[in-house]
């Protein structure tokens, strides 16, 4: 899937959670998200993205969920 693609949603996902008043909440909540309703392809190549570009573009909620929630991302369905 195309990487901007992936980022505006991963974004919009953040914006949503962004308004959750309990910061670790919403963290979880947006790796949780992720982790239910992407493929694993494309949950990889976030992740990816956040490794080698050091996740640009990506809001910092977002970054801050990925970055401490990574291993969540990586679980087998």
């Amino acid at each position: 899937m195309d990487m901007q693609n992936l980022i505006h949603m991963a974004n919009q996902i953040g914006d949503f959670f962004e308004t959750v008043p309990d910061r670790e909440e919403a963290l979880s909540g947006i790796v949780n998200h992720i982790r239910n309703f992407w493929e694993p392809r494309m949950r990889l190549q976030l992740l990816e993205h956040v490794d080698a570009q050091s996740g640009a573009g990506l809001k910092s909620v977002v970054l801050e969920a990925l970055r401490l929630h990574r291993g969540d991302l990586l679980l087998h369905d």
